[in-house]
């Protein structure tokens, strides 16, 4: 398949849309505590719409997974449930550093390690370093992470202005900023997320039967997601179960009427649908980047911060914060979009041989 690079970006632009989107209609859920309705956006996310998907653009998808290798299959789903730790660390980095610090830490973490790790074990990246497209992708990679740490300190600003605002007898509400914890928690949060990289790159010869059997080669990770998707969600329902035990919130499942547990369900099954998009179209945008597929990862965390700047902008979380602050937010996102220009300049330049 010929590399499309721009298309990959607005792939990529879009899934990262939808991983800063997902979250919207979360927030009108009311009768359940956080643990049972992430829970409920789960099953919708990590196994109905994978399959569903799966299903609608793979021909014979029980034949493609039947007959794919067991140790690919295998170590797809490892993966996943080793990403799903990172999904469960990223939680815990918000806890301990903030939500401003804690989401630009952790992303700048699994841009760094998702990016890089995935070419220095397959023996790759000193080849990429050496040519002059992997030098410019590479300075991209570099450029995204730089961008997030400045987004993360315009958090940290606004973080400081809000509490200087506060009565001299004030609370923050912030008792349990640990930065050394919260550093070492976004530090396993990068290495853990970066097997979602990992987990794409074991499921090729999924993949490869996928091709196989017809799929069109931007859908041919669909079948891949499935597998992935369902070690993520193994990981995430024990974790939401222990929430519920030791919360004592097992009954909240039950606490609502017939149309209020519907409306909860439909909000958290349009969260589950946005949220599986992001990875839908990262794995489009992947198929398209060529020979440095291995920036998209990082694509994918720039445009995550991006449209969740512009989420933040729009409902108007900066409104009373200096106007340094409101700069420095500004020239997060810019670096970012910066960023992503320099990645898919950098994949345009790769000349993959004519057969």
């Amino acid at each position: 398949m010929t590399p499309q690079p721009l298309l990959g970006l607005v792939f990529h632009a879009i899934g990262g849309a939808a991983a800063a989107s997902f979250y919207v209609p979360l927030k009108f859920i009311r009768r359940w505590p956080w643990e049972s309705f992430y829970l409920a956006m789960g099953v919708f996310a990590w196994l109905c719409t994978p399959w569903i998907f799966a299903g609608l653009t793979t021909p014979d998808l029980r034949g493609v997974l039947v007959g794919a290798p067991v140790s690919a299959l295998a170590w797809t789903f490892t993966f996943g449930v080793l990403w799903g730790v990172g999904a469960v660390t990223y939680g815990l980095t918000m806890r301990y550093l903030g939500m401003a610090l804690g989401m630009s830490v952790s992303l700048g973490f699994c841009a760094l390690f998702g990016t890089l790790l995935p070419p220095l074990v397959k023996g790759q990246l000193a080849a990429i370093a050496a040519s002059q497209g992997g030098q410019v992708v590479l300075a991209g990679v570099l450029l995204c992470v730089v961008g997030i740490l400045v987004s993360g300190y315009a958090g940290v600003r606004k973080d400081r202005e809000r509490a200087a605002a506060l009565p001299a007898d004030g609370k923050t509400g912030d008792t349990e900023f640990a930065p050394g914890k919260g550093l070492l928690v976004a530090f396993v949060c990068g290495i853990m997320s970066a097997c979602f990289a990992f987990g794409i790159q074991s499921g090729a010869p999924i993949a490869a039967r996928a091709l196989a059997a017809g799929v069109n080669p931007l859908f041919q990770n669909n079948v891949v997601l499935c597998v992935i998707l369902a070690g993520g969600f193994l990981t995430n329902t024990l974790w939401c179960l222990y929430l519920n035990a030791r919360n004592h919130t097992f009954h909240s499942y039950a606490s609502a009427t017939g149309p209020q547990t519907l409306q909860v369900l439909g909000l958290c099954a349009l969260a589950g649908v946005i949220w599986y998009c992001q990875f839908f179209f990262y794995g489009m945008g992947m198929s398209r980047m060529g020979a440095y597929d291995f920036s998209s990862w990082s694509l994918h965390m720039a445009f995550i911060i991006i449209c969740g700047g512009l989420w933040g902008l729009g409902f108007k979380e900066w409104r009373g914060t200096s106007a340094g602050t409101r700069a420095t937010v500004w020239a997060g996102l810019l670096l970012l979009i910066l960023s992503t220009v320099i990645i898919g300049w950098g994949n345009a330049m790769a000349r993959p041989p004519t057969s």
